[in-house]
């Protein structure tokens, strides 16, 4: 079940919604909660966060789980795509009067995790771009800074699936973040796809960039910080 910490970060942001008697500060921490969506969590969902979580799960059950996670959580990503009417015609000769994604979109890793949600996004997107940033923390001055960033040239007119598996501080994202801006894009046309975020997480991103939007499985206040190690087999 949900912890009490992820229970209460959903319940605020469920109150946002309703509530009309709030002060300034107030609802600007508010509206930026509610830029963070959550994905329909049913027992499939449900049990995946629990093998990801427990630390008896071998390593194979770990990567194939994570894998299906990010792959639901990638197709809720596109969802928040723009996209336009489109009319095709079909075998039978009849019109089906579809849609189809506008183009200018890609997505952005962030080393080494991110790189676990990659082939998720190529699986759901065959063509699509992928871009690389690689953030680390400083061990004197604990702060994050950027070794590595390769981008499409053309990033300041794409929209951004920006990838980052477990959000926890939410200091390397916004490093992210700023690395996106400098080349370009704007914040509002960023969407951070994630598995496990916590409410500091979470705030220390939107309070920061409101116009993005964030989508995740689960907020809480304990994260799987194993998940690289796990993942890539480095534990």
């Amino acid at each position: 079940m949900p912890s009490a910490t992820s229970k209460n970060y959903v319940n605020a942001m469920d109150e946002a919604a309703t509530s009309e008697n709030y002060e300034d500060d107030d609802i600007f921490a508010e509206e930026t909660r509610a830029q963070l969506k959550l994905i329909k969590v049913n027992d499939q969902v449900r049990r995946l966060q629990t093998i990801i979580r427990d630390r008896n799960t071998s390593r194979s059950e770990f990567v194939f789980s994570s894998d299906r996670l990010i792959r639901l959580v990638i197709e809720e990503g596109l969802n928040l795509l723009p996209y336009k009417p489109h009319t095709v015609t079909t075998p039978s000769n009849t019109e089906y009067n579809g849609i189809k994604f506008d183009r200018g979109n890609c997505g952005v890793s962030i080393i080494r995790s991110g790189e676990a949600m990659e082939q998720g996004l190529r699986d759901s997107c065959r063509s699509i771009r992928i871009g690389k940033i690689l953030i680390q923390t400083d061990d004197e001055s604990n702060q994050a800074k950027v070794f590595y960033a390769k981008l499409p040239k053309d990033i300041a007119q794409r929209n951004v699936l920006l990838m980052y598996p477990i959000l926890s501080s939410g200091n390397t994202a916004v490093k992210a973040i700023e690395v996106l801006e400098e080349h370009g894009v704007l914040d509002k046309r960023i969407i951070l796809l994630t598995l496990f975020t916590t409410p500091d997480g979470a705030d220390t991103v939107l309070l920061k960039y409101p116009r993005i939007r964030m989508l995740s499985t689960e907020v809480d206040g304990v994260v799987p910080n194993h998940f690289v190690q796990k993942y890539f087999g480095t534990d």
